[in-house]
């Protein structure tokens, strides 16, 4: 049973559902999600999938909304945390496996730790696990909020699994608190997006992707935030259009408010270098074809960045004062996997010179390890034995 609570982009959920991909050989998984259902988004073949009622948050993180506003939000606390438990008593799991919490997603603890003691107090032995990327975001009360995670760890948790490789971030440079931390601790390596290479192109997908014309390859993430770099890449496509025989493809992200994903169609018109859409399954193809991929610098899209080898330009989000972004892009810019954007660059003379200085440069590759999903599989397997 693995629960997955994404709020604001969909990075948690991506990689989550590569960990669920890659266990199904081995296990029979229930996969509860809590945040808003993506149409479009694939879950493979034989997983069960729970949607609870979503909750997202604003884009400063600092307060839970409901999706479906016919319900307030007390309603739908109440509602996620029973099914939770109903579907806990239903599927009777051997193994629970919580992304991020408790390092994060402490505002969901309504709902998780009436499950976790259930789990405690249940007859049948279930393993606990906690499922994290990299880097940790840094909070304010460092000290009052690394307290409380070792405190719940220890409480409830029989295994914590970091996605990433220690030497690029060990764990301990965004918490300090390692050593009191009693279970088990397993860097799995990171989790990249192997499944997706298999999904089919739809028609439009295969039109551009076979093309011979080069592709710059501009993409957000869920489509939360980010739009300022859209801007910009919208702005910068005529002074680029003579320079460089370059298409243009933009991924606003499913999240993307759908007046500003018209307006921005709008503003293109019909210019022949540009193109804005809202969502392809098939970004990982996109990334193995393009000279230029622009982008955020989330867990997700930076892996794609590192296995595809793509040129990359990458601009950190730093809404609610968040440093996990910048964190990566600043030490991948130091390493010269990519070239970090900073905010003062989106300008489109400056970042058209940009662009096309970047395009004559070559990039360097990167070698750490990338077995996160088969590393995750073994470690569940062995915590059963």
């Amino acid at each position: 049973m693995f629960y997955c609570q994404h709020i604001l982009g969909i990075g948690h959920l991506v990689r989550s559902m590569e960990i669920v991909r890659g266990l199904m050989s081995d296990f029979q998984v229930c996969f509860i999600n809590g945040g808003e259902i993506i149409k479009e988004f694939p879950f493979p073949d034989g997983v069960e999938v729970v949607n609870l009622p979503a909750i997202k948050t604003d884009s400063e993180f600092q307060a839970l909304q409901v999706v479906d506003t016919s319900l307030t939000l007390a309603e739908v606390q109440e509602i996620r945390k029973n099914q939770l438990l109903e579907v806990f008593d239903k599927f009777q799991p051997d193994i629970f496996a919580i992304e991020l919490f408790p390092f994060g997603r402490g505002k969901f603890s309504f709902e998780l730790i009436p499950l976790l003691e259930k789990i405690k107090a249940s007859s049948k032995p279930v393993k606990i696990v906690s499922s994290l990327r990299d880097i940790i975001v840094t909070k304010s009360n460092r000290i009052k909020y690394e307290e409380k995670v070792c405190s719940l760890v220890n409480k409830y948790f029989d295994l914590l699994l970091v996605h990433g490789d220690p030497n690029f971030y060990p764990l301990e440079e965004t918490f300090t608190r390692i050593a009191d931390i009693k279970c088990p601790i397993v860097y799995t390596g990171f989790v990249i997006q192997e499944g997706n290479k298999n999904i089919e192109p739809t028609p439009e997908d295969r039109k551009i992707l076979e093309t011979d014309k080069p592709i710059i390859l501009v993409s957000v993430g869920g489509g939360r935030f980010g739009h300022e770099l859209i801007d910009c890449v919208i702005a910068t496509a005529p002074l680029l259009e003579s320079k460089i025989p370059h298409q243009i493809q933009i991924f606003t992200g499913p999240f993307i408010p759908e007046e500003k994903l018209q307006n921005w169609q709008q503003i293109i018109g019909d210019r022949q270098n540009i193109r804005v859409d809202r969502y392809t399954p098939n970004l990982l193809q996109y990334m193995d074809k393009a000279d230029l991929s622009i982008s955020m610098s989330g867990y997700n899209t930076t892996l794609n960045i590192m296995t595809t080898g793509v040129k990359a330009m990458i601009l950190p989000f730093t809404g609610n004062d968040d440093k996990e972004q910048q964190m990566r892009a600043e030490k991948l810019d130091k390493l010269g996997v990519v070239q970090m954007i900073k905010p003062e660059e989106l300008q489109p003379e400056i970042f058209a010179k940009k662009i096309i200085h970047y395009l004559q440069i070559k990039n360097k590759t990167s070698k750490f390890d990338f077995n996160g999903v088969a590393n995750t599989a073994l470690s569940l397997k062995n915590i059963l034995c």
